[in-house]
């Protein structure tokens, strides 16, 4: 959308530091964001998820936090009452992590603070000290936010560990527990070694959230050793035919509750974590394996054990069951060991083994080839390295997950459904102790104290039970009731709901509130950041400052219970008792709770992607669970992350740029329109310095040219006599404009809305001067001072200090931010204007495009029109093809020929029947919906205005140019062309 050029500077003083400085000073001293209840104005209440205070903002966290402010910005100009709040998230390890690698003096860590955010040494030395860390990165980004002009309410600022936040994530997790939905039990999860605590997302390098896979572990037996095998798919024991082992890595033997078990040196490490009685015995080379026989206990066959380098010594058991029919990667691998002599001579091993199949799909239908087979020649894939063999394995696990069923005669699953096998089998292995359960991190993760994270299974830990099934019917409902943005995001909210079971929601280390029925634990950072939005009505009414002067407008926190949440936020229990508990006066707790219930729900949360399966799911369920439906939450806007010139932001690339640095050195409205106008909300954005000059570049122009005809704001501009063709189509297009500029802000099409305001209209006002300029008449009346204010007023919530400066410029009171957002006038839309302006371009277009092809250089040009006949033949077919939806040429034709009105001319031209539908098709779904509601169009009336432009865009003042129609008898037509024309492309003829 944005090219790259040579930045221009305005020829007048345009000072982005000065003007930023002016304008924050002005909306600080009018206090125009902090938001008091109003029942006169509708309220907007919107949120942002909260920084978390240990390092500077980046370029690229102020994506989110942008759009969220050019939403509330918006609002505000559609007249609402909008409350844009901001907390800091102090809860969680990593800042406590940070000044554990502060001490050791973790030298990477020192420089990044050194070199990237330019912290001096003495600072750097207090922040072995964790709140001096949050502290520190809280003002640095409080400081970063206002530079950037976020419209917040600074009163209603917080942290989550201020004792009154702390009194009201106690008062949710009693809710919780109350409503039986946090659990004390063993259960699997991330879990930190070295800190001795649970792990989520907030807790680990790049903020990854641990995923867990769990295995079911089938046990083969090998003389009397136990070889388990990881799976995902008990169900497919049946099919086994084999086992891989990999002959070049050392295995252990090891005892496992009293079994002798052969697995890698890794998987008996992770095994201890899941509370199993581990000792390794002795060690065994994976080669001594090869080509013995272990037993299927469930199949009662012996099978084999091959070779294999791909088995990874680090996923599961380090040995693999092998399912040659219903696995691409095995049956694959089955191949190239059979084209292998060396191997199949140096084990003495014969590979010459049939796939067994089991499961039919419709679509893998039962036949001599198995399905692995049949999906290998579909995707072409002829070695393990084919990067298409994962995709193909996808596409077959799919298919039959969802759609397979067993075949008959298999055990004691025939015939049933892949999903019901699967449980039978996960069943029966565990009731008669021939297989168990294993868990393992997905993905790699590393705590933020650098340790790397394993899975762990739990006693006596506790968890929030997102797997409860009458919760989960809530989540779904909120989620199907909800306006989720973009749309096509919903899936994913559901998809985790899915899949969400117990989630830990307590450690034993770092910043937070106590758990309040166990205060060994302390509530971990992402379960107490899923209802802070609920605090922030009530925030900037209590204190934390227990030596405060008790006064009428504050509530101490110390004097918080859960009796004043319950009648604050649910509306329960007497006032009377409630403000006698809380030593606070009825009125003021009227006050507050009067202000709760006006702003309350939040009308919209803005997150990035990366919470969805996490905080903002939670924050879907918690709503549920506490709050009554009519203040569950109305809409979730989510973004992609911001790419830095194509590249993920990292330290390792030096490609982080602390917000404020930026700022600095290029103005913020460049830097927020950067971040939205490269791509679309769900789409990464890229974000480049090219780009960033660019956009200043962009905006200096739309300074110079208001600045250019600055009088006519203050000038009363003479009425016209009559409008010309070309004043009609710009006010139209500005009517246009806004109406689809205010339709993608509405749908968060930010880039869209982005590029009308920046760039459609830029070619609006460029077209319109050419149309004038060819006339000889003057460009300063009042469509272009509609055309300026209409675009400060649309550029308003993107880019607030530019618009504020060039509203005051021409003579505005401030604020235009405060303005109401421009309102399109149906009556102003001409769509027959919009089809004479097009006619002249496209005429323009054409006949340049002719002179340069031919090298004529004209001085003569014909225009030739379509026949009447021809304009009723292009309603017809306009008609019919907008109806039906479709554009048979046969169909089409078989009904024309009986239309009396043109059968004859028809029947004569086949071939310009078919020209016309391709031109029809041509259009756009826009162009053509507004030529069928245009009841008549001369074609003759927009030619004949543009023959000026013409002239000046040919360069010949001279040139002589007639119009004709093709019914006219008498017209210069030398060469027939005029035969040639269709409506909407005339036809055309140089001398």
């Amino acid at each position: 959308m944005v090219e790259n050029s040579t930045e221009k500077t305005p020829n007048l003083d345009f000072n982005w530091k000065t003007i930023e400085e002016k304008w924050r000073m002005r909306w600080t001293e009018h206090k125009l964001f902090e938001s008091e209840c109003d029942s006169n104005k509708k309220k907007y209440f919107l949120t942002v998820a909260y920084p978390y205070p240990n390092s500077p903002q980046h370029v690229g966290h102020g994506r989110t936090y942008t759009l969220a402010d050019v939403h509330a910005r918006y609002k505000r100009m559609k007249n609402y009452n909008v409350l844009f709040p901001m907390g800091f998230h102090y809860t969680g390890t990593p800042i406590v992590s940070m000044s554990q690698r502060i001490k050791s003096s973790d030298s990477e860590l020192i420089e990044t603070f050194r070199q990237i955010y330019k912290i001096p040494d003495e600072l750097i030395a207090s922040f072995k000290e964790p709140k001096k860390i949050a502290s520190y990165f809280h003002e640095e980004i409080k400081q970063g936010m206002k530079e950037m002009g976020y419209s917040i309410d600074w009163r209603r600022e917080f942290t989550t560990i201020d004792k009154g936040y702390s009194k009201l994530i106690s008062w949710q997790f009693r809710n919780l527990r109350k409503n039986g939905l946090i659990v004390q039990g063993s259960h699997p999860v991330g879990w930190c070694p070295q800190d001795q605590s649970p792990v989520s997302q907030h807790d680990t390098i790049g903020d990854i959230e641990p995923e867990l896979i769990e295995y079911d572990l089938v046990k083969f037996k090998f003389e009397d050793y136990i070889i388990p095998t990881a799976t995902l798919r008990p169900e497919t024991v049946f099919g086994v035919t084999n086992l891989w082992v990999n002959p070049d890595i050392q295995y252990v033997i090891a005892l496992i509750n009293n079994e002798k078990w052969i697995i890698t040196k890794e998987a008996s490490s992770k095994l201890e974590y899941l509370n199993l009685s581990v000792s390794v015995v002795s060690e065994i080379k994976g080669s001594e394996l090869v080509g013995k026989f272990v037993f299927n206990q469930l199949r009662n066959a012996q099978v084999p054990v091959f070779p294999a380098s791909f088995v990874d010594p680090n996923n599961g058991t380090g040995i693999v069951m092998s399912v040659p029919a219903h696995s691409p990667y095995d049956y694959q691998a089955m191949i190239d060991l059979r084209k292998d002599d060396d191997i199949l001579k140096k084990y003495g091993i014969n590979a010459d083994i049939k796939p067994i199949t089991l499961i039919q799909t419709d679509e893998f239908p039962l036949s001599n080839s198995s399905p692995a087979e049949r999906i290998l020649a579909q995707y072409s894939i002829s070695n393990q390295n084919d990067p298409k063999l994962e995709e193909a394995t996808n596409k077959l696990y799919s298919e039959e997950f969802h759609a397979g069923k067993v075949l008959p005669g298999v055990d004691i699953i025939g015939n049933l459904s892949v999903l019901k096998a699967r449980e039978i089998i996960r069943e029966k292995i565990i009731k008669e102790e021939i297989g168990t359960t294993m868990y393992e991190l997905k993905n790699v993760v590393k705590c933020r104290c650098g340790t790397p994270c394993l899975v762990k299974l739990l006693t006596n830990q506790w968890f929030i039970n997102y797997g409860d099934k009458n919760w989960k019917k809530l989540a779904y409902e909120l989620v199907d009731n909800m306006e989720i943005l973009p749309e096509e995001i919903r899936q994913e909210f559901k998809n985790v709901i899915d899949w969400l079971k117990e989630r830990a929601c307590a450690r034993k280390s770092g910043l937070g509130t106590r758990l309040p029925w166990d205060n060994e634990w302390i509530i971990e950072s992402l379960s107490d950041s899923v209802i802070y939005m609920a605090y922030y009505p009530l925030s900037k009414y209590i204190s934390n400052d227990a030596n405060l002067q008790k006064n009428t407008d504050k509530v101490l926190a110390d004097d918080l219970n859960d009796a004043f949440f319950d009648y604050v936020l649910l509306g329960k229990n007497d006032i009377n008792v409630v403000a006698r508990d809380s030593k606070i006066s009825t009125e003021l707790l009227e006050r507050i709770k009067n202000e709760f219930l006006y702003f309350y729900p939040v009308d919209s949360r803005h997150s990035g992607r990366d919470l969805i399966p996490n905080n903002l799911t939670f924050f879907i369920f918690n709503h549920t669970a506490i709050f009554p439906k009519d203040k569950w939450p109305k809409q979730i806007v989510v973004n992609g992350s911001v790419l830095m010139e194509g590249k993920k932001m990292s330290k390792s690339l030096g490609n982080i740029i602390p917000l404020r640095q930026a700022i600095e050195e290029y103005g913020v409205d460049p830097i927020r329109l950067t971040m939205l106008a490269s791509s679309e909300i769900l789409q990464d954005s890229d974000f480049s310095f090219d780009l960033v000059k660019g956009i200043r570049s962009k905006l200096y122009d739309i300074y110079r040219t208001v600045i250019a005809h600055k009088n006519i704001f203050t000038i009363a501009q003479n009425s016209l006599d009559h409008n010309e063709l070309e004043d009609d189509w710009i006010s139209s297009r500005i009517q246009r404009i806004v109406l689809e500029t205010t339709s993608a802000i509405e749908k968060f099409r930010i880039r869209e809305a982005l590029h009308n305001i920046l760039y459609l209209m830029d070619n609006d006002l460029q077209w319109y001067q050419k149309r004038k300029l060819a006339k000889k008449k003057s460009i300063c009346n009042n469509f272009l001072k509609e055309f300026l204010i209409t675009r400060i007023k649309l550029l308003a919530p993107f880019a607030p200090f530019f618009s504020e400066e060039v509203w005051e410029i021409i003579g505005n009171k401030p604020f235009v931010g405060f303005e109401s957002w421009p309102e399109v006038n149906d009556s102003k839309i001409s769509l027959n204007s919009e089809d004479n302006e097009k006619l002249i371009q496209d005429m323009i277009f054409d006949i340049q495009k002719i002179t340069k092809v031919t090298k004529i250089v004209p001085q003569k040009i014909m225009i030739y029109t379509a026949s009447t006949t021809k304009n009723k033949l292009y309603k017809k077919l306009l008609d019919r093809i907008q109806k039906e939806s479709t554009a048979n040429f046969g169909v089409i034709m078989k009904e024309l020929v009986n239309d009396d009105e043109i059968k004859d001319f028809v029947k004569r031209s086949p071939d310009l029947v078919r020209k016309i539908i391709e031109d029809i098709l041509s259009e756009s779904i826009d162009v053509r919906e507004r030529r069928i509601k245009i009841d008549s169009f001369s074609e003759m009336i927009p030619l004949q205005d543009g023959i000026s432009l013409l002239r000046n865009e040919i360069g010949n003042d001279k040139l002589e140019v007639r119009i004709y129609s093709e019914d006219d008898r008498d017209k210069y037509d030398p060469k027939q062309k005029s035969r040639l024309s269709r409506p909407y492309k005339p036809a055309i003829y140089i001398e």
